[in-house]
C-alpha cells in the first residue's frame, strides 16, 4: 500500500470530505436519479444524464479519498524541529525581486490549497526550499522567468 504523507488537519479535512460524499452527496444523487428515470424517455433526458455524470465523479472521488486516507502517514509537525525546511514547515519568504513577503506550510501533495498558504511537497518552490535554512536564497523555475526568494524564518507546529 502506497503510503502518503500530510499533517493531521489536512487528514481530518480529506475524512470530512469522505463523510460528507458518502452521508449527503451520494443519496442526494441516487434521489435524483430516480426521479430523473420517473420521467420517463432516459435516451433523450438531460436531467438523467447529468445525475448519473455526477454519480460517476462522487463515486470516483469516493474511492480516490478511502485510498488516501488509509494510505495517510500523518506527520505532526509540533515534533519536529531544526533549522532547515522539511515536511510540515511554516517558511516566511521574501521575493528578491518585489519584496513581498509570503508565508506557507509545506504539506501532503493531498492537502495543498494555495489559496490557504498550504503548498504541496512536491511543488517547485517547496522542492526548491526543502533543506535550505533561514538567510539562504532559492531560484525557482516560473513562466516569466526564474524567481528568487530568500527564506526570512522557519516554524514548526
Amino acid at each position: 500500500m502506497q503510503k502518503f504523507p500530510m499533517t493531521g488537519p489536512g487528514l481530518l479535512r480529506l475524512e470530512e470530505e469522505l463523510r460528507t460524499l458518502k452521508s449527503q452527496e451520494r443519496p442526494a444523487i441516487i434521489r435524483a436519479i430516480a426521479e430523473a428515470r420517473a420521467h420517463g424517455d432516459l435516451s433523450e433526458n438531460a436531467e438523467y444524464h447529468a445525475a448519473r455524470e455526477r454519480q460517476s465523479f462522487i463515486e470516483g472521488r469516493i474511492a480516490e479519498l478511502e485510498e488516501i486516507t488509509s494510505g495517510a502517514e500523518v506527520i505532526d509537525p509540533a515534533t519536529l524541529s531544526g533549522s532547515h525546511v522539511k515536511f510540515g514547515a511554516h517558511v516566511r519568504l521574501v521575493d528578491e525581486e518585489t519584496d513581498k513577503e509570503a508565508s506557507y506550510q509545506i504539506v501532503g501533495v493531498y492537502e495543498a490549497d494555495i489559496k490557504a498558504a498550504r503548498l504541496s511537497i512536491s511543488s517547485p518552490l517547496a522542492k526548491a526550499l526543502i533543506g535550505k535554512k533561514v538567510g539562504d536564497a532559492v531560484s525557482v523555475p516560473a513562466p516569466g522567468g526564474d524567481r528568487s526568494y530568500e527564506i526570512l524564518e522557519i516554524r514548526f507546529g
